[in-house]
């Protein structure tokens, strides 16, 4: 029988809820925006809804991208060698499986995108920290979004990012500034081993890197290009950017 091409695979590490109080067990959910934007970008949104740290070696092969999702659940603190908040919703089972999942990714050369709490996840696993409430930071901005608001106003441009000269985030937005959404508590305080910062929110706090050395495509930001990304020009640029280099990786598994 003839190979059939498929498209690129890309893996969406899920997140997990106790979406039903008579059932324990929990749920394994993905917003559909995440899967959408992958589909419309000609590539193919994977789940593997039980995979733990130790199944990433395994699983990572099978692939020919990574992206991680933003989350309402927070990157644990114990992660970056603080304590949690009583208000933190936590999702352990998530991190487990990226913190693993970051490393491997970036040893393999898997292109690979983080989004919010995607991009936390690649900032802690690489040894950085995180502010818990941004909020309550002298000097930085209340970057959560109008929780009564619905979502297009709650996924609307907030604010203006300054994006490094010669970056590849200039180059998507075809400027060194862009409007983008914010809809996060938690935010970058130190930054990890061999991440660059190219994108920063006007009060200076972290909000686009790549990782320096890379192969592959391997970026995080702090907004969320999903969204709506085929009306914003930027957003669609950057996750096109993302999409060419995991058919590029698909194409050199097909070859060699």
């Amino acid at each position: 029988m003839a190979n059939i091409p498929h498209k690129p695979l890309v893996w969406l590490p899920a997140c997990h809820r106790h979406l039903d109080l008579s059932d324990p067990g929990g749920y394994t959910v993905l917003a559909d925006r995440y899967a959408a934007a992958v589909t419309a970008l000609g590539l193919q949104p994977v789940l593997f809804p039980m995979a733990e740290a130790g199944d990433v070696a395994a699983l990572l092969p099978l692939v020919d991208g990574v992206l991680l999702t933003g989350s309402p659940s927070n990157v644990e603190a114990s992660h970056f060698g603080a304590t949690a908040l009583p208000t933190d919703l936590l999702d352990p089972r998530r991190d487990q499986l990226t913190m693993r999942l970051v490393r491997e990714a970036l040893k393999l050369g898997m292109p690979l995108l983080g989004v919010c709490r995607g991009l936390q996840e690649m900032n802690v696993a690489l040894g950085g920290s995180l502010h818990q409430t941004l909020h309550d930071q002298p000097g930085l901005m209340d970057h959560r979004e109008p929780e009564d608001e619905d979502l297009a106003v709650q996924f609307g441009e907030r604010h203006e990012v300054l994006l490094e000269p010669g970056s590849a985030f200039a180059a998507w937005a075809g400027s060194t500034r862009a409007f983008v959404n914010s809809l996060h508590g938690q935010g970058i305080k130190r930054l990890g081993e061999g991440l660059v910062a190219e994108a920063r929110a006007p009060d200076g706090l972290v909000e686009g890197v790549r990782v320096l050395g890379s192969p592959a495509f391997a970026y995080g930001v702090q907004w969320h290009p999903e969204w709506r990304h085929q009306q914003h020009p930027f957003y669609e640029r950057t996750l096109q950017a993302f999409a060419a280099a995991c058919r590029a990786h698909c194409g050199a598994k097909a070859a060699g």
